[in-house]
């Protein structure tokens, strides 16, 4: 396929594991299966095309509590491939007939994604040939041409070149020409028309009196370094094949799309048949026909969902995932548990990876000139903490590290324009003088830690 991302077509199962390993710590059973899962879409490419249509995705069921890494491993992973990727809530959705978001809209959410990113490519492709023609614009603004260019591709106009060497340089950046700014009439109208209850309604609404709507032009006075920016915006635009990118768009959602359905035993019905479970089994429903492959109609064509990979995840405390609708459970073959974290877990992503939060700290202070250093004691402190008070309250996985260094570091942050220069040792002596009174006041530790 003519747009299909290079990562995506060599990346080996073992080398995407290496690749989240350097984000994510642990659950190498989660990263094997979306590893695999990954390889699988190459592999269907590779076959013979009569066989090609007939391999559908092996979706993946993560079980596993808040914070142990389900979202990151989803994200990291479309990154990875430079993949069209949505993540969406579950429990946002409600079946047809009642007000609330459509699970169709998945589809189209996604379809933007993709259509932003396929954008993005193009407007590198058209930069270069985009600044020219934005130039030669503010050069005929300047200088209204009376002499033609001549045949042989040389400049007929000495002022022009002399104007466009001072162009060049930012010489004449402050200098205002007069633009011809385009506006869409009737805007206002649109912006404050009265929402209805189907959000994809109003948008394909919106977009559709948007475009009827007759644009307008402005005339204004607007300096050079400005008109850039607005003239090359143009300048791209109309070098950019709209219809392309929406086709190339399209067939990269199908082939090479990825859904992360968060929180997906929050629709899991109980086995009741009664009050809001109905509710629950009859979204599950609706999302059946999206999972197993159907066509859903956007504002920019049909997108068959067929071969879309989808990674459901939930923590399951109270449903199983035998509490879906065994047509639902059949559609997400491999399922995979994450594990717990634990205190050593804690230390390794407080400091292994490429973003581990540490790093964060220390150099987000460094912007104030703060020097910000950790014993190994003090991160072994943090990380026991993290892990009792996810004992004594809500687990809430990593993300107990966030609120406990943000508390931590509280101090330091408000004061670090003043202290600029100086270096501030965190250590466990100077973790307890900050967080031994909140630590021995168990409601405090509740809601602030």
């Amino acid at each position: 396929m003519e747009d299909q991302p290079k990562k995506y077509e060599n990346q080996t199962p073992r080398e995407t594991a290496a690749e989240l390993d350097k984000y994510i710590i642990g659950q190498d059973a989660a990263k094997k299966a979306v590893a695999v899962a990954l390889r699988n879409r190459w592999r269907r490419l590779q076959v013979r095309e009569d066989l090609r249509d007939e391999i559908l995705p092996k979706n993946i069921v993560m079980i596993g509590a808040t914070g142990v890494g389900k979202t990151e491993i989803a994200r990291r992973m479309a990154r990875l491939v430079n993949a069209p990727f949505a993540k969406v809530e579950a429990s946002k959705f409600t079946e047809v007939g009642y007000v609330g978001r459509d699970v169709e809209s998945i589809v189209r959410d996604l379809l933007e994604v993709s259509i932003n990113m396929v954008r993005q490519e193009q407007t590198k492709r058209v930069q270069a040939q985009a600044e020219i023609q934005m130039e030669e614009k503010l050069l005929d603004l300047l200088i209204p041409s009376t002499n033609p260019r001549k045949e042989d591709g040389e400049p007929g106009n000495p002022t022009k070149e002399k104007f466009r060497k001072k162009l060049q340089d930012g010489k004449l950046d402050d200098r205002l020409v007069e633009l011809d700014i385009s506006e869409r009439g009737g805007g206002s109208f649109v912006e404050f028309m009265p929402l209805s209850m189907n959000d994809n309604l109003d948008m394909n609404l919106r977009d559709m009196l948007s475009n009827m709507l007759p644009k307008r032009s402005k005339r204004r006075k607007i300096k050079i370094k400005d008109a850039r920016n607005i003239l090359i915006q143009e300048e791209t635009n109309k070098l950019i094949d709209m219809e392309e990118v929406s086709r190339n768009a399209i067939e990269r959602v199908e082939q090479t799309g990825i859904v992360f359905l968060d929180e997906i035993d929050k629709i899991a019905a109980r086995k009741s048949a009664h009050g809001p479970d109905v509710s629950r089994e009859g979204v599950q429903r609706d999302l059946l026909p999206i999972v197993e492959g159907s066509t859903v109609n956007t504002k920019h064509g049909p997108v068959q969902t067929d071969h879309i990979l989808f990674i459901a995840a939930g923590a399951f405390h109270v449903a199983k995932p035998s509490d879906l609708i065994p047509e639902l459970q059949g559609r997400f073959p491999i399922r995979v548990e994450l594990k717990s974290l634990t205190k050593e877990d804690f230390v390794r992503i407080l400091t292994e990876p490429k973003n581990a939060l540490i790093v964060q700290y220390i150099e987000l202070l460094a912007t104030e000139g703060l020097t910000l250093e950790f014993t190994d004691a003090a991160i072994e402190e943090i990380a026991k903490i993290a892990c009792d008070v996810n004992e004594q309250a809500e687990n809430i996985g990593a993300r107990r590290l966030h609120t406990i260094m943000e508390q931590l570091l509280e101090e330091v942050s408000f004061e670090a324009p003043e202290i600029q220069g100086q270096t501030v040792t965190v250590t466990p002596e100077y973790i307890q003088a900050r967080l031994s009174e909140l630590l021995k006041d168990q409601d405090l530790t509740r809601y602030i830690l």
